[in-house]
């Protein structure tokens, strides 16, 4: 169990962080209280994950074969990681830092599956295009039915209310079903866990930084890049849940966070590109290719360091 650790560390982290792009436009808009969203997160994080969550741990073990210790080196590499961009305010991908990780890894044993990893690459990029492209012609059609329906404001607040935990718990399901994979795929690719056992442990930890650790970022995301209204809130996680769970099927962790920031990046051009804060967005970008070049040298680090040996003079 204790070689578990490092993998349910990052769990715990991801779900303290990435709760926030299910539910955490709701509950900071004030449209969805705290724990009503926490526990709906937790709840569809383990459903996605135990459902759907099989296709990305396949990718991600392929990537480089991992022996146990790797694996956790793999693990611990990829949370540091996690933990650093987090304290530098810089945007967490957790696919990235893990994928970083098991590379760093990969390169040092010469054995590297450049096919997958092309893969992975190239779902990379599409991941914050596909939410800009999908938020926009969601919001479109949403604005389009939503002011056909004539309705009342207090009506109105209701709908959008539903819609809004409706659209959250979608969210929360596909985060599940995509991010287990960066959680547990290592241990399953070293032959510590089976793909079952792999996508409970990778759900409850998850679950479990949502329900202990996420309220901060969930009370404060969408105030930075692109100020959000209720309705704007309701396209941005919609965008992002039908983002990420296409990249499910297509059997790659994506990161849901390059998903709502694209998202938010639709809505913005739809709004007026001038609401986007330009500084936020080079931070962003900065993240994003930082992440995994800083996971991968953390990772050689650790594997070098555990395998030093004291020679007695």
């Amino acid at each position: 169990m204790l070689s578990l650790l490092g993998g349910i560390f990052l769990g715990w982290s991801l779900g303290a962080n990435d709760a926030a792009n299910a539910f955490g436009s709701a509950v900071s808009s004030r449209m969805l209280k705290f724990w009503t969203a926490a526990l709906l997160a937790a709840f569809f994080v383990l459903l996605g994950a135990l459902l759907e969550g099989e296709a990305g741990i396949e990718t991600l073990k392929g990537l480089t074969g991992l022996t146990l210790k790797a694996a956790v080196v793999a693990s611990v590499a990829a949370a540091i990681t996690v933990t650093l961009m987090t304290l530098l305010g810089l945007p967490v991908s957790t696919s990235q830092a893990m994928v970083g990780a098991i590379l760093g890894i990969g390169f040092l044993n010469r054995f590297v599956d450049f096919t997958g990893l092309g893969k992975v690459v190239a779902c990379w990029f599409g991941t914050p295009i596909g939410g800009m492209l999908t938020a926009i012609v969601v919001y479109k059609i949403l604005a389009a039915a939503y002011n056909r329906l004539r309705i009342d404001l207090f009506t109105s607040d209701i709908c959008i209310r539903i819609s809004l935990i409706v659209a959250g718990s979608y969210a929360a399901y596909a985060l599940g079903a995509n991010n287990v994979a960066n959680v547990t795929a290592v241990f399953v690719g070293a032959g510590r866990l089976n793909v079952f056992s792999a996508t409970l442990i990778g759900g409850l930890s998850i679950g479990l930084g949502i329900l202990t650790f996420s309220r901060p970022v969930m009370e404060t995301v969408g105030r930075r890049l692109v100020p959000l209204d209720p309705f704007s809130a309701l396209v941005v996680v919609l965008a992002e849940a039908v983002t990420v769970h296409f990249y499910t099927f297509v059997g790659v962790p994506v990161s849901t966070s390059q998903a709502v920031i694209g998202a938010v990046l639709g809505v913005g051009i739809v709004k007026g590109i001038n609401t986007v804060n330009r500084r936020k967005l080079v931070n962003i970008l900065i993240g994003w290719f930082i992440t995994p070049a800083i996971a991968c040298f953390i990772a050689v680090v650790l594997f070098f360091t555990i395998h030093l040996r004291y020679v007695p003079v």
